[in-house]
């Protein structure tokens, strides 16, 4: 019997929960106020799509600052602490310190600071993700090869220019992981930003559907959200490959 290759078998995967999805409160196994069919979810959504697109854009521009923030710094202090070998041992202890802290505790202080505007959503986004991209990007480059960082001393470069023309570009596929998971928290943190304090968002749109028991709405504003991670895990993941295959090249 042949086996079922894995895209198909998650694409079959995806049918039937989208199958459930729609008949299981239709049948009466789930309470439609817990799970709304699929349809309605959609309906809801089609109907009030400018509203949605709306908000869409706030969270898509909120979360567009964020991951440059969060990204570019912390691809760049992370390149810092991995290839500074005086400040990799206390800045790791001190950054993975900050795992042991409940981040979304100091969101009423940046919210009470900078606002309920997206300045608040971006600094506390930026936080939420920045220490995991740190971290990656330091572990990642201090796997790369030594050899190629001595070769560089030995040719005269200085140390901006050996992180900046040796070190990452050796360390590409552990720093798109590192931005994989930085990127994807910084989702997390302005979408649970919006939900907390806001005046527009997806986020925002979740909270104030579900104050009204709204559940048709507050999962339409759901998937835009998982619209977002989605599309951009699949764009890291393509240049993750693109990346592979350009260093198998030069390894070649």
């Amino acid at each position: 019997m042949r086996a079922v290759s894995p895209p198909v078998a998650r694409r079959a995967l995806v049918v039937l929960l989208l199958v459930f999805w729609e008949l299981a409160p239709r049948l009466g196994l789930v309470p439609s106020l817990f799970l709304p069919p699929l349809s309605s979810v959609l309906s809801a959504a089609y109907a009030d799509r400018l509203v949605y697109l709306s908000n869409l854009m706030v969270t898509l521009g909120e979360v567009g600052i964020t991951l440059i923030i969060c990204c570019g710094g912390g691809v760049a202090l992370g390149a810092i602490v991995g290839s500074v070998s005086v400040l990799r041992r206390p800045l790791t202890s001190l950054f993975s310190s900050f795992y042991a802290i409940p981040l979304v505790i100091l969101y009423p202080l940046m919210s009470a600071w900078l606002g309920i505007g997206p300045e608040s959503k971006i600094a506390f986004a930026s936080l939420y993700g920045i220490v995991p991209a740190i971290l990656a990007s330091a572990a990642g480059i201090q796997s790369i090869d030594p050899k190629l960082s001595v070769t560089a001393r030995s040719m005269g470069a200085t140390l901006a220019q050996r992180i900046v023309h040796v070190i990452i570009p050796a360390a590409i596929p552990s720093i798109l992981s590192a931005i994989r998971i930085g990127g994807a928290l910084t989702i997390v943190g302005v979408v649970v930003a919006e939900m907390l304090v806001s005046s527009a968002g997806l986020g925002y749109l979740i909270t104030s559907y579900r104050t009204v028991l709204d559940s048709a709405h507050v999962f339409a504003a759901i998937l835009f959200v998982l619209f977002i991670a989605i599309a951009f895990d699949v764009i890291v993941k393509q240049l993750a490959r693109r990346a592979a295959h350009w260093n198998a090249n030069v390894s070649e």
